[in-house]
């Protein structure tokens, strides 16, 4: 018969171990693609897979003579950071109205914005891209950045939306009754208190942007392409090229997760805003 004490580090110890398994479980695809790249394409293909093998760097050097890399790298920062600062822009405003001026239409309009997230991307395709071949836009840097903020725009309010609720009211009214206008209470007194939710807020938008791919896809063709594009234009007729795939699909993950890794507590400590009051 177990302790009430030795049952707790049983159950301690069961979770931990579950937690490492999904944590390997999510790596592993990871782990797998780095390694691949260090393949030649015959060693990629093998049947069993092999663990063992002479690395080289013949996919990367092939990449680097094929196409320019930190053209497309450029791009992604240009695009990635671009949206999550005009998204930030429209989201606190936004978040900030709905949070502390609410209105029997405020859950309403926050379930309507999180439903346009539900649309198939390829059923708006058609209009957007008339729309934007008439603009000018299509191939260009300012499209990705316009459509990319407003895919992300419903989540951020959503999320600013959930971090400013948080926050008690009377530490607003406390600022108006110290004569604070409405932008010096959310410059002053509102940011502060809650940057680490909106650092949350700007990574995951960030981590979005740079992932996404249906809209650089279809939107642009080499001007503006951003690492998204080039990873699929890897994919040809002739087939799959799994070891030249797995290189480029490294270069273009590696900024984003090597920004995630340093960014990380940040990222959990604005995911827990709130949590504990």
């Amino acid at each position: 018969m177990l302790t009430l004490k030795q049952t707790r580090h049983l159950r301690v110890t069961v979770l931990g171990l579950l937690a490492w398994g999904v944590a390997l479980a999510l790596f592993f695809p990871i782990f797998w693609m780095v390694l691949t790249s260090f393949k030649t394409e015959i060693a990629a293909f093998s049947t069993p897979p092999q663990l063992i093998f002479h690395p080289t760097l013949e996919n990367y050097i092939h990449i680097d003579e094929r196409s320019d890399y930190f053209h497309y790298a450029w791009n992604s920062i240009v695009v990635s950071f671009g949206s999550t600062f005009f998204g930030m822009l429209l989201a606190v405003p936004a978040a900030y109205s709905m949070a502390f001026f609410e209105t029997r239409r405020t859950q309403s309009t926050l379930l309507w914005m999180l439903s346009t997230k539900m649309l198939p991307p390829v059923g708006v395709l058609v209009p957007i891209y008339l729309i934007f071949k008439q603009l000018g836009l299509l191939d260009t840097k300012t499209g990705l950045v316009i459509i990319y903020t407003l895919i992300n725009l419903p989540i951020m309010v959503w999320m600013a939306y959930t971090y400013f609720k948080e926050i008690p009211k009377d530490i607003l009214e406390a600022a108006r009754l110290d004569g604070a206008s409405a932008l010096q209470e959310v410059y002053r007194v509102l940011l502060p208190i809650s940057k680490g939710g909106l650092a949350s807020t700007m990574l995951l938008s960030l981590i979005l942007s740079w992932n996404e791919a249906f809209w650089s896809l279809n939107l642009t063709a080499s001007q503006a392409a951003p690492l998204t594009a080039l990873v699929a234009s890897y994919s040809s007729p002739e087939g799959l090229f799994w070891a030249k795939l797995s290189a480029v699909s490294t270069l273009a993950c590696a900024p984003i997760l090597i920004f995630g890794w340093f960014s990380q507590k940040q990222l959990v400590r604005g995911l827990s805003f709130g949590a504990v009051k």
